[in-house]
């Protein structure tokens, strides 16, 4: 009775210190997502000026100039890995529910235990199929990386970025494997709406809503293997995965972690750490090291 008292109070102790250090950071949030509700603000800080760069005003300006322009056309750029994701006009940021979301996420972040260095959660997650449990790293071979993308259909950033990924794991499949792991709903019809998100679906009531969201997402990814959340939330709790996020496991310890989403998802931050780990892999040598210098800068 004693010790389950002690332990009653420490879990409490916890929160309260949590709250707390958690506070100042979560004002920070609601004002600065109160500020963007206001149209001026929301288009100079998210959709920017929008108005092409020096480099698109480099032909005209030539040929006002009367230099003959580059011959022939310019090779297509291949497509960015962190495609801009925008809010809509229409979209209310400074909400009770978006407030609600916002502390969920940060308390989770604060309270995960995947660490860069420290051994990786293995939570059970569900297959697609619905029956089949398994651990989270029974999805990885060997000494071969796990890339772990968490997410779900209703948050645009990571919907917009998945072809990313896709190109990104089948571009690294010879060094990592890649696994996507759904997660409860960033932003559920009946809780933080956003006009933005590619689905209109509520939030999960049962493993069954989960599994069948799971499927949608599954035909826009297809080749991508697939792990499924269960209703306790204990892979997004351990990663502390919402709103959505990347990770990289190698024998058993977390290697790589990525930035909280939305701000801090970057498709082109892992793509890099995949690339250093592929020179790694194959040895010093003169090329080697100059690209791995770059790479560093």
């Amino acid at each position: 009775m004693l010790h389950s008292l002690r332990v009653h109070t420490s879990a409490l102790l916890a929160q309260a210190a949590a709250c707390f250090l958690l506070f100042p950071r979560f004002l920070l949030t609601a004002l600065m997502l109160w500020l963007l509700d206001f149209l001026c603000i929301r288009k100079k800080v998210l959709h920017g000026p929008g108005e092409a760069g020096p480099e698109a005003e480099q032909g005209p300006q030539r040929a006002r100039d009367g230099e003959a322009p580059a011959a022939g056309p310019a090779p297509p750029e291949p497509p960015p890995d962190d495609p801009p994701v925008l809010v809509s006009d229409s979209n209310r940021l400074c909400t009770l529910e978006s407030l609600k979301a916002v502390w969920h996420g940060q308390k989770l972040d604060h309270f995960k235990s995947a660490r860069v260095g420290a051994p990786a959660p293995n939570p059970v997650v569900v297959a697609p199929d619905g029956p089949t449990r398994r651990r989270l790293l029974d999805f990885a071979r060997g000494a071969r990386p796990l890339v772990l993308n968490f997410g779900s259909c209703t948050c645009p950033p990571f919907m917009v970025r998945l072809r990313s990924f896709q190109r990104l794991a089948a571009r690294f499949l010879d060094v990592a494997d890649c696994l996507l792991v759904y997660i409860e709903e960033a932003h559920p019809s009946d809780g933080w709406v956003s006009s933005d998100a590619p689905y209109d679906i509520p939030k999960h009531r049962c493993l069954q809503d989960r599994l069948r969201a799971a499927r949608l997402m599954q035909r826009g990814a297809p080749g991508c293997r697939l792990a499924v959340d269960t209703m306790d939330n204990a892979a997004s709790a351990a990663y502390g995965a919402y709103f959505e996020r990347l990770y990289v496991v190698q024998d058993a310890r977390v290697v790589y972690q990525g930035g909280r989403g939305p701000e801090g998802y970057k498709i082109s931050e892992l793509r890099l750490w995949l690339e250093q780990y592929r020179l790694r892999l194959r040895g010093p040598g003169p090329a080697t090291a100059a690209a791995a210098a770059v790479l560093d800068v």
